[in-house]
């Protein structure tokens, strides 16, 4: 599906993404007065997810007060901090109190896709927008909701990034070992799927590990007993840092390609070391990418934090910034105005020009394969080199095809 054309909102420059310029401010009151809203930053900062956390909550503080330093838009935001200790009913829990006690009409959160699921129901229920940090499809698919939109790329976006790459260049043989949740299963389903779609794959083996899980030792010796010339793993965070270490020490590499959407990670690649070299993954976001004002947002990031963003907290940071573009077009900071003019409104991001598409309100990023490789010098955390970009309005499947009509 193209993507609908309607006012091109300008946000380049930014004076240092300080602001987002060429909108117009002279916001009504609507949801919680005299211009102020509250964004419920509900992060999974303990967990398995705890070392991601960090870099969503930084990328949400950033935007805030970028949104706040900008003369061009008429509105203050106040940022609640919670934990959702990747947990769907305490992210619930931290929700409905940032909503009912702190007065939050706004909410940016999670990377638990199961978490982010629970807040799709609670974000439509208590009439509430919802940025959610989790990637598997239904959230914007079979789950989605006129509340929720997506700046985060979601795993059918990442599929068409690592699906033919595979095929063409790691194996046909394949073996699918993936965190038994939503978002591991939306890994299985989406790639299997796009890789029978142009390739003559055999699905040698599945298998399936609890979320959290540190031995390894077993699944890393069936994939090695079979005859799979490459294992798409569909886990992040902690899970695929033990996973690919033990796979790295038992000799798995040798003989069979490890990939996975999530492997060029910031925090995977930091974590694993020379265990990472020789594996491949998607590219959701680098802080070297030349796209849109990328450059300008990894200045300020660095300057404030002492280190270079990563994907969480590029998506945290596109979230709310692209929602007060739709506050600003609305005129209004009221949520179920400001729902209403953000489908397919096209405005400039860290990615380039983007939107949240009308009919899923998914976010239209660009995507691309990597392989993880030693840096120069020859030591320490991988570098990744890209393969073709894939725009975002190539690597979103039809709206139908997800699941998701509005």
């Amino acid at each position: 599906m193209r993507p609908s054309r309607r006012r091109f909102v300008q946000a380049a420059g930014l004076a240092g993404v300080t602001g987002l310029t060429g909108l117009s401010g002279c916001l009504g009151g609507g949801g919680g007065g005299a211009n102020e809203i509250t964004y419920g930053i509900i992060s999974p900062m303990t967990g398995p997810y705890g070392g991601l956390a960090e870099g969503q909550r930084n990328g949400a503080e950033l935007a805030i007060a970028h949104v706040n330093e900008n003369d061009d838009i008429d509105v203050e935001i106040t940022g609640v901090y919670e934990d959702t200790e990747a947990d769907p009913s305490t992210g619930r829990r931290k929700a409905q109190s940032v909503v009912e006690q702190d007065g939050a009409s706004y909410l940016m959160g999670a990377i638990s896709s199961s978490v982010a699921l629970a807040l799709n129901e609670f974000a439509e229920e208590e009439e509430v927008i919802y940025n959610p940090g989790g990637a598997a499809v239904p959230i914007t698919g079979s789950n989605c909701n006129e509340w929720v939109f997506r700046a985060e790329t979601n795993t059918a976006q990442m599929a068409e990034a690592v699906s033919d790459f595979t095929a063409e260049n790691l194996g046909t043989n394949v073996w699918f070992h993936i965190a038994d949740y939503a978002y591991g299963e939306s890994v299985m389903q989406r790639v299997e799927k796009r890789m029978k779609d142009g390739h003559d794959i055999n699905v040698v083996g599945r298998s399936r590990s609890q979320l959290g899980s540190t031995n390894y030792n077993s699944y890393v010796s069936q994939i090695a007993n079979s005859d799979a010339d490459v294992a798409v793993l569909g886990m992040t965070g902690g899970d695929l840092i033990n996973f690919v270490k033990q796979a790295a020490g038992q000799g798995l590499k040798e003989n069979v390609n490890l990939m996975s959407p999530t492997m060029t990670f910031a925090v995977v690649r930091g974590a694993l070391g020379e265990a990472a070299y020789g594996t491949y993954g998607g590219v959701r976001y680098l802080p070297s990418l030349e796209t849109g004002d990328n450059q300008s947002f990894v200045e300020a990031y660095q300057s404030e934090y002492n280190s270079a963003p990563d994907n969480f907290a590029r998506a945290a940071y596109m979230s709310i910034r692209m929602t007060a573009q739709g506050i600003a077009e609305a005129d209004s900071t009221d949520p179920a105005e400001v729902k209403d003019v953000l489908p397919g409104l096209e405005m400039d991001t860290i990615l380039g020009p983007n939107q949240f598409r009308d009919c899923d309100h998914q976010a239209m990023n660009p995507v691309w394969p990597g392989e993880l490789v030693a840096p120069e010098g020859g030591s320490g955390p991988a570098a990744v080199e890209l393969g073709e970009m894939i725009d975002g309005s190539d690597a979103l499947p039809d709206c139908g095809e997800l699941g998701c009509t509005l």
